[in-house]
């Protein structure tokens, strides 16, 4: 790993240094390297970053941190993904609040054309589960990428059913690599990692401490083209997704839900007020979202010889014949006499059915 890597990691642990933060200062001097050899009163001249961030940088000294989530990086065949990476999440680079490294373990490509994200209750219904297992079963012909969180409930039951069925999936985590949560999902990670990846923006020994689930929630939203809410409360963790990804200017999706079933309220929320459209199956989503192939155009035969006289069918009945004929060939093949072949060939020149090329040449248009 190279130098770039610790100053990248080290940026994350400057105190009062957000992602947005962060992502003005790479924007300003290129690399995060430039940011820690700044002189101060620079740092201090940039907007939104001011004295005190200024001094916090220039302050720092936790390197040693950075290193040894370098060694972790490199144990376990880590791929980081700094801000201005070339295989960085080009979706996530148009947030405002991107983070500005992540850490991924996997084979899915994050910049694939087709992402969605799945996200919904931990306490699902049966109604729940048959949406979400049929939505990405007949997704599959789209191969799309479906990520979610790896919670308990809709998240693992879409991350299952996208292993099913060959597709890829992205489980973005609320902690660091070097474990999993719930434990209960340890085996289902691993097939993961084999079929999509694992995806976080937190080092090692972060755990899934409250504050980090929005986080979390922020890339699950971002990472995707659109966001589809399967089943939820009013207040959760998937109404705070979905608003962030209206907040991303991301597609928001909702399958509606008895109004009495608490677990749907989020949801006819959402399409009430028009912060979700209501979504009943895959061929809408794929329609709405493009996603539907091109059919070929039919060839049309021009309708350039409506009007066309005995002599000027039997001229165009040899033209067709070959690329391009000699005035020669038309007196020898056609029988007709030169004025009657000079006569047909000016209307059909004049009806733009025939073009002229040096050498006494013709061919059709």
């Amino acid at each position: 790993m190279t130098n770039d890597l610790l100053y990248q990691i080290a940026l994350t642990l400057v105190p009062n240094i957000g992602s947005v933060q962060a992502k003005v200062l790479i924007e300003h001097f290129g690399s995060a390297e430039n940011i820690f050899k700044a002189k101060r009163k620079e740092l201090g001249n940039i907007e939104n970053i001011g004295e005190i961030r200024a001094a916090a940088i220039k302050k720092f000294t936790d390197f040693p941190v950075a290193e040894e989530e370098i060694l972790f990086i490199e144990k376990y065949k880590i791929v980081p993904l700094f801000l201005t990476d070339k295989n960085y999440p080009r979706r996530l680079l148009h947030c405002y609040d991107a983070p500005t490294i992540l850490f991924y373990r996997g084979t899915a490509d994050l910049n694939a054309t087709k992402i969605i994200s799945i996200i919904g209750t931990r306490s699902n219904t049966d109604y729940g589960k048959l949406v979400t297992e049929k939505l990405i079963a007949d997704l599959k012909e789209h191969n799309v990428i479906v990520v979610s969180g790896l919670a308990f409930g809709i998240d693992a039951i879409a991350h299952k059913a996208a292993l099913q069925h060959e597709l890829q999936t992205i489980a973005v985590l609320a902690h660091g690599l070097d474990t999993i949560y719930p434990s209960q999902h340890k085996a289902l990670a691993k097939e993961i990692v084999q079929q999509g990846g694992l995806l976080t923006e937190l080092m090692k020994n972060t755990k899934p401490d409250k504050h980090n689930f929005p986080k979390r929630n922020r890339i699950v939203a971002g990472l995707a083209d659109a966001a589809i809410v399967i089943e939820t409360a009013v207040k959760g963790g998937s109404m705070i997704t979905a608003e962030l990804a209206n907040n991303y200017n991301r597609d928001v999706f909702a399958f509606p839900g008895k109004t009495t079933d608490n677990k749907s309220t989020g949801c006819n929320h959402l399409i009430k007020n028009n912060k979700a459209v209501l979504l009943t199956d895959a061929s809408q989503l794929s329609e709405m979202m493009n996603w539907q192939p091109k059919k070929p155009k039919p060839k049309i035969q021009k309708e350039l010889f409506l009007n066309l006289n005995d002599d000027e069918k039997v001229i165009v009945n040899i033209l067709k014949q070959k690329e391009a004929v000699h005035i020669d060939e038309l007196y020898l093949k056609s029988g007709l006499s030169s004025s009657s072949i000079a006569a047909s060939i000016l209307n059909l020149e004049l009806q733009n059915a025939v073009v002229s090329l040096p050498g006494k040449m013709y061919k059709l248009n």
